[in-house]
């Protein structure tokens, strides 16, 4: 087969499995689960040889017109270059590892299979975005993602929790990509193609009018589905669905398509400083912003998510100073690591059987009883905290070394102040990072908390597909960075000294702080009993209550845990840790500017429509209604009424006659 058949197939496959699921899950469920897993391991295999093909070398571009549109035409293209052979690889690896979990931890579920199929339809999207070479195109495979996570976040429907996060989830994602759609119209109009390749021509030649209005634009529907500032809020809500949706959102799926769009577009922001300068200041709020929001979560899973919409920080800053090499670097390293992270988390949650053992204050005892998810979830944490040799040292000191070229103006492509955003930004997530992630292990594995009961041995699956992904978390930054510039038009990915000395060591001073901190609590902690604030005389059981629901620990009928009282995040961040763990009330600010005032407009609405509109209407039916009461009561059927009347209405007439006589 040649090399564009292949990669047809690539996203074919995924979505040929998902109808099939989805026909035969009631009729024949035996056939789910290879349904499920075969299709995307036979893409797996598929992107793998495209990219072997494909080599870095001359990008596959083909194409066919789809149908007759007018002036801008509409084509079925295809853009493989070492950018979307790569990241293809990584969306099929994270989503075998995801499908096979997943036979796992929902092999009890009544509703697997429809959960497979949408799971599979979700990869099948994605790679329609990294292939496509028409805009048009990968805005279908944009929206099936958000239609699909909606269905996948909401799949515990019977939680409110669920039906709240997937609607969010879907509503926040359209309002970015509502200005994203004007957008790409207008840019397609400016290129007169949807084509990326004449897209790009024309921006090389100047042919692009309003570069800095399209961009913003394009911006705000980046923001929603990659969950940068302002548009972040749905992710941590997001965790209330199955843990492996979570794995496949955050490591490989949706929020990667953010930051690979602009990474394919990434000539076109570069034409606007404006442009790159808003990105870097989003990419600098990101970063630091959900470094502190993941420092005072409890629930394990907020933490992870809080922790994505970081790294995803990361990327689009390396965007920010024009590299887009170190953006996908970061990338692919990313999705490895914080796919092995979900995973990991799964494994434990489903270890303790529940859910609410998500919280971190309620955890203890976890390191003999889940060794598997002990081991790989160490390495995975090393990784994000960017510790040598681990595969985020690489990528996340590529991206601090191009911030750091573009200070010292040994590149022009991006203005100086987008590199010293990017740069101390990154540098202080870089300490914040390592500090959560200390705690996560800390708190994780080695808390005091309530042991669990034991609920058997975990399916081979889940533990297996743990190893699987720890091996590029461990060892994908090593040989990555020397061998990924020949697909990433040369870019230099090697550390540089100054910034690896400098992430190097913040981490390092975060991730020890962090575990001197835990130390610190823990003593003070057996010498405090933990149910000494809510006997506080002065009646702080309602503190008690309010701190456990801005950190999200688990309630249990009517008594609310206090926080672990051996957590370091709560010195550590000090009067930070209450809005840190309530996300800086960023919901709490878009319900005063938004859901309020479209609430009282509704309301507002409502009342015309009752008040006014209904009153009219039922006014001008009642007056109908009236007279033809009052000519009913007239027709009674009686001839000695008629006549009567009929005798008095003559009378009437006569006397009005001679009135009218008499006066003429």
């Amino acid at each position: 087969m040649t090399t564009t058949t292949l990669a047809v197939l690539v996203p074919l496959l995924p979505f040929l499995g998902a109808l099939a699921g989805l026909l035969l899950g009631r009729t024949a469920p035996g056939f789910v689960r290879p349904l499920a897993v075969l299709p995307t391991l036979a893409s797996l295999a598929l992107a793998a040889t495209v990219a072997w093909r494909q080599g870095g070398g001359q990008a596959v571009d083909a194409a066919t017109e789809l149908t007759p549109t007018g002036s801008v035409p509409v084509e079925l293209a295809l853009y493989v270059d070492g950018f979307a052979a790569l990241t293809a690889v990584l969306v099929t690896v994270v989503a075998a590892c995801v499908q096979i979990y997943s036979t796992g931890y929902l092999r009890d579920d009544p509703r697997y299979p429809s959960y497979a199929a949408l799971v599979s339809l979700f990869t099948s999207a994605m790679l329609l975005v990294v292939y496509s070479g028409d805009l048009m195109v990968l805005l279908v495979g944009w929206e099936v993602m958000g239609i699909c996570s909606y269905f996948l976040v909401g799949h515990y429907w019977e939680t409110p929790e669920a039906r709240a996060a997937s609607l969010k989830a879907f509503l926040v994602t359209k309002l970015g990509d509502v200005p994203f759609l004007i957008g790409l119209f207008a840019l397609a109009t400016d290129a007169g193609s949807f084509r990326v390749t004449r897209i790009l021509g024309a921006v090389a030649d100047g042919g692009i009018e309003h570069p800095t209005l399209i961009c913003l634009l394009l911006l705000a529907g980046v923001a929603g589905k990659s969950a940068q500032f302002p548009l972040h809020t749905w992710l941590p809500d997001a965790m209330a669905g199955p843990t492996p949706v979570s794995a496949l959102i955050h490591a490989a799926t949706m929020v990667a398509a953010g930051v690979y769009f602009v990474a394919r577009l990434l000539p076109l922001f570069e034409a606007s400083q404006a442009a790159m300068a808003v990105l870097a200041v989003m990419a600098a709020v990101t970063m630091t912003g959900s470094a502190l929001a993941a420092l005072a979560q409890d629930d394990i899973k907020r933490v992870l998510a809080y922790s994505t919409i970081g790294q995803l920080g990361y990327m689009t800053g390396a965007l920010a100073v024009a590299d887009r090499g170190a953006a996908v670097f970061h990338l692919l390293s990313h999705g490895a690591f914080k796919a092995l992270l979900f995973l990991a988390a799964g494994v434990i949650i489903h270890a303790a059987g529940t859910n609410s053992l998500a919280a971190m204050s309620r955890m203890g005892r976890l390191r003999d009883r889940v060794p598997d998810a002990y081991w790989t979830m160490t390495v995975a944490l090393l990784a994000l905290a960017a510790i040598p040799p681990f595969s985020g040292f690489f990528s996340k000191e590529a991206v601090l070394g191009v911030a750091e070229h573009v200070v010292t103006g040994h590149t022009e492509h991006a203005p100086a102040a987008a590199g010293w955003i990017v740069l101390l930004a990154g540098l202080v997530t870089a300490l914040l990072t390592a500090a959560y992630a200390t705690r996560l292990w800390l708190l994780a594995f080695r808390g005091e908390g309530p042991e669990a009961p034991d609920h058997g041995r975990l399916p081979l699956t889940m533990t297996a597909v743990l190893w699987v992904l720890a091996v590029p978390s461990l060892a994908l930054g090593g040989f990555a960075f020397r061998v990924l510039p020949d697909w990433f038009d040369g870019h230099d990915l090697t550390p540089t000294l100054t910034t690896s000395v400098l992430g190097t060591g913040v981490a390092l001073v975060g991730g020890i702080v962090t575990y001197a901190t835990w130390r610190h609590t823990t003593a003070h902690a057996a010498r405090v009993p933990l149910g000494a604030v809510a006997a506080h005389p002065e009646g702080d059981a309602g503190l008690v209550e309010a701190e456990a629901i801005a950190s999200h620990a688990p309630a249990y009928g009517d008594i609310a845990y206090a926080p672990d009282p051996s957590d370091p995040g709560r010195l550590l961040l000090g009067p930070l840790h209450r809005p840190a763990a309530a996300g800086f009330h960023l919901d709490a600010v878009y319900t005063a500017l938004f859901v309020r005032p479209v609430r009282a407009g509704a309301n507002l609405v409502r009342f015309l429509d009752r008040e006014v509109v209904e009153t009219y209407v039922r006014g001008a039916g009642a007056l109908p209604r009236w007279l033809g009461a009052a000519v009913r009561r007239a027709q009674t059927g009686n001839v000695q009424t008629y006549v009567s009347a009929l005798l008095a209405g003559t009378v009437v007439l006569a006397v009005a006659a001679v009135l009218v006589a008499t006066g003429a």
